[in-house]
């Protein structure tokens, strides 16, 4: 089987370490042309991928003006992989967020999202510590250090998660709780000397999750987001920065996904599947890997990539490093849905498989992202 390779493209993990760099932060470089400014904040779109906007730029004129160029999300193309990302300036290979679930040594399948086993788990922040999960310092973390006043500005109910702490710990956490505020933080922030802003907005992707993507319902809260970047574009002070960015696209499941939970041929030899629907990692019983693979790629042909987890590191899926801390939380496979295939698991994921609009695999569709920039001279 031909297994692709990542594009050697711009990373999303770039974004924040650039701005770093501009406001004289040590240790970042500037790799994606920021341009000089004395504050700056990045605004990431759940769910707001390249190949949407292009297809909807008429219900976005704004960003659809910004200048923009592509990124790639690296895999999986997921949320907790994006944030850390922004979090870490690192791919998933390095800060270890390598899946919506993923499978943690010692630990079992952690649901990063609502830190808990999965599926239907305990909560595991005591036999986790977020710290330890995702141990690397943060660029909040670096920045703040530097003399930069570094802010998340993000959904108030997100404010003491978990997640929060292995990804955006050492930032100014203001929890906002409508576009309107979140506006008018993030002009708060930038109109501070040397301030630097992540600003998070998630319900494009949750409408796209329920209604599928480029639904009218999705397109109706692209035209929210619009209106939100406008009125941050409109207010901002001299010398300051919005850059738009998003941790993933999304495409609509069709008919031809399968049901693993009831498919005994991809069962036998598995211990364990985590990732999501369009993004699968599969851990087996010890000595069982041939076989599985051999009955995943049959099973699967051309309805997804099925690779070893070598083969998927080799490929830079999870980037050009992949640490020996975070080896582990790979699957002994890891496959990769084309077109608009989908792995459900109907009895033990039934809400993740009841979902129209889905995310997670290498198809440009999920990958490509704007970075869409608006500079106040």
């Amino acid at each position: 089987m031909d297994l692709p390779r990542l594009e050697s493209r711009p990373h999303l993990a770039q974004v924040v370490p650039s701005v770093l760099a501009v406001l004289g932060v040590p240790g970042f470089a500037n790799t994606v042309e920021i341009p000089p400014v004395s504050s700056a904040c990045v605004l990431l779109v759940d769910g707001l991928g390249w190949e949407l906007l292009e297809q909807h730029a008429t219900d976005a004129p704004v960003l659809s003006q910004l200048s923009r160029s592509l990124l790639q999300v690296g895999y999986p193309s997921t949320t907790v992989a994006g944030l850390a990302a922004i979090g870490t300036g690192l791919a998933s290979g390095e800060h270890g967020m390598t899946g919506y679930t993923f499978e943690v040594p010692g630990v079992g399948v952690l649901n990063a999202l609502r830190w808990a086993g999965h599926p239907g788990g305990p909560d595991l922040r005591e036999r986790l510590r977020p710290a330890d999960a995702q141990p690397l310092p943060t660029t909040f973390t670096q920045a703040a250090s530097a003399g930069v006043d570094a802010s998340v500005v993000s959904d108030a109910q997100f404010a003491k998660s978990a997640l929060t702490e292995a990804v955006q710990r050492g930032g100014r956490y203001v929890g906002v709780h409508a576009l309107g505020d979140l506006a008018s933080s993030v002009l708060n922030v930038l109109d501070r000397p040397r301030s630097f802003c992540y600003a998070y907005h998630s319900q494009l992707d949750q409408l796209g999750h329920l209604y599928g993507p480029g639904s009218p319902a999705w397109r109706m809260q692209l035209r929210h987001v619009d209106r939100l970047v406008e009125s941050i574009v409109d207010s901002l002070p001299p010398g300051r920065l919005l850059a738009v960015v998003a941790d993933h696209g999304m495409v609509a499941v069709d008919d031809t996904a399968v049901d693993l939970d009831a498919t005994p041929q991809l069962l036998d030899g598995v211990r364990v599947i985590a990732g999501e629907v369009r993004a699968r990692h599969v851990y087996v019983v010890d000595g069982a890997r041939d076989d599985v693979l051999a009955a995943w790629r049959s099973e699967l042909r051309d309805c997804a990539w099925v690779a070893t987890r070598d083969e998927a590191i080799d490929g830079g899926w999870f980037g050009p490093r992949v640490s020996d801390r975070v080896r582990p939380r790979i699957g002994d496979i890891v496959v990769a849905a084309r077109d608009r295939f989908g792995m459900l698991r109907r009895t033990n994921e039934p809400m993740e498989s009841s979902l129209i609009g889905q995310h997670g695999s290498l198809t440009t569709a999920e990958q490509l992202v704007p970075l869409a920039m608006a500079y106040r001279g």
